[in-house]
């Protein structure tokens, strides 16, 4: 299936292994760019690993070992002098779990930009209401900054970890199944804010729940058992599939 969006980030024969088990296999595709490009397949397929090795979190998995080529930015970004810290500043992530910071919920947003040298307060305090903003809290929370973030409940936690990769102005989203420990209403939360960010971010989704992927898809990729099987335009890939597999999959046929 042909795509003439201009890529984002182009993934050339990438192949990971653990341990000396190939968990990837020789996969090349591309990201294309203000999309948002679900990653589907069954369990244990390799999905992670792919989003994974895409700000080189990879790294802190022992035994693993990547070879291939991700091109952002024209660079590959697997060679050993690439400095990982300035990927990830660009290259966001986003987990299962929620994880925020043991600290309140203004410096959960002011962490990142703390880091990377911004400390003026006016400045600060701009960044933190925008990112609050656009992850749907600012009205929830602007008077209880101060409070530790932990008090949140899980879903505002989610979203209080997406504000904070927004902090420090990525160019790409990494979501790692981001509603799968949420309430329906919290999942429809992010749903709504990843399909508002695609205007501004590349957003890569991994998802276990096609409903999902049909909603906020516009390009998608089909992983089994460390094979990219099928990829294309989501009304294609959904509703025309060419590999059988990839249709006893949206059949519901494994899972």
């Amino acid at each position: 299936m042909a795509f003439i969006q201009e890529p984002e980030i182009q993934i050339e024969h990438l192949t990971v292994s653990y341990d000396n088990r190939e968990v990837l296999s020789d996969i090349t595709v591309n990201i294309p760019r203000n999309r948002v490009t679900a990653i589907v397949g069954p369990s244990g397929c390799g999905k992670t690993t792919l989003l994974r090795t895409l700000n080189r979190l990879i790294d802190v998995t022992d035994g693993a070992s990547v070879s291939g080529r991700v091109l952002f930015d024209g660079r590959n970004i697997l060679e050993k002098n690439v400095d990982v810290n300035d990927l990830r500043k660009r290259v966001g992530f986003i987990g299962q779990t929620p994880t925020p910071l043991p600290m309140s919920i203004y410096e959960n947003i002011a962490y990142g930009p703390r880091v990377h040298g911004t400390n003026d307060k006016a400045t600060l305090n701009t960044i933190v209401e925008r990112c609050l903003r656009t992850a749907g809290l600012w009205d929830e929370l602007s008077a209880r900054l101060s409070e530790p973030a932990s008090k949140l409940s899980v879903g505002q936690q989610q979203r209080l970890c997406l504000g904070r990769a927004l902090a420090v102005e990525p160019r790409v989203l990494l979501c790692d199944e981001p509603t799968s420990a949420l309430d329906p209403i919290s999942s429809k939360h992010i749903e709504d804010q990843l399909s508002v960010l695609k205007k501004d971010y590349t957003v890569v989704l991994v998802t276990h729940t096609l409903r999902q992927a049909k909603r906020l898809a516009d390009y998608a990729l089909f992983v089994y058992f460390g094979n990219l099987v099928e990829h294309g335009l989501a009304d294609e890939f959904f509703n025309r599939p060419t590999d059988p597999r990839t249709r006893a999959y949206l059949e519901g046929v494994f899972s």
